[in-house]
């Protein structure tokens, strides 16, 4: 385990690769699964102010469904509010490109300039997944491996990518420059026995 500012990362987060191979997955991570992606507070409330330029990007039974369970609902096995999730599992948020790969609408009307916000953090991590420890005011940054993502870990090997280089975006989002800056000369002074 790594220690930095106040988050313990574990050490699969610099030693492992990785790189999202969406020609392989087709986005899987955003229909697969039995909960919705982790929301905070402050993200509920700019969803719910944003909701209805994304409720534009998507197809009416997503709508529909947001519109009776709304942005967020609560999952008790995670203690935690997420997405909701359709019928089928997908996330509501889900819309398809051309390819029939899954994105995000949030992310989608972002890269559009609709919004300032580019998708949950915890979907923009991912796989890497935070937890906060009740007693203490920690936080643990683990990888989350799943064997949808195996293509990912077969691209990130071969083009050498370590897993948190390829969430760089995200963790300095979440932490901040000097954070990712850190986990870099760790990465470069690892020396594992």
């Amino acid at each position: 385990m790594i220690l930095i500012d106040n988050v313990l990362i574990h050490q699969d987060v610099i030693n492992e690769a990785f790189v999202c191979d969406l020609d392989k997955c087709k986005g899987a991570c955003c229909w697969e699964g039995e909960y919705g992606a982790p929301l905070d507070e402050k993200e509920i409330k700019k969803i719910e102010k944003i909701k209805e330029i994304v409720l534009g990007e998507l197809e009416q039974e997503n709508k529909d469904l947001i519109k009776k369970k709304g942005v967020a609902v609560w999952y008790n096995d995670l203690n935690q509010k997420g997405t909701p999730l359709m019928e089928d599992g997908s996330c509501a948020f889900l819309i398809k490109d051309k390819n029939g790969i899954g994105k995000c609408a949030f992310e989608k009307i972002w890269e559009e300039g609709k919004t300032d916000f580019k998708k949950p953090i915890s979907c923009h991590l991912y796989p890497i997944r935070i937890s906060q420890s009740e007693a203490t005011d920690m936080e643990f940054v683990n990888y989350d491996r799943w064997k949808i993502c195996s293509a990912a870990c077969s691209l990130g090997k071969k083009l050498k990518v370590p897993l948190f280089e390829f969430c760089s975006d995200a963790l300095e989002r979440k932490y901040g420059k000097e954070f990712v800056e850190k986990l870099r000369a760790v990465k470069q002074n690892w020396h594992p026995e």
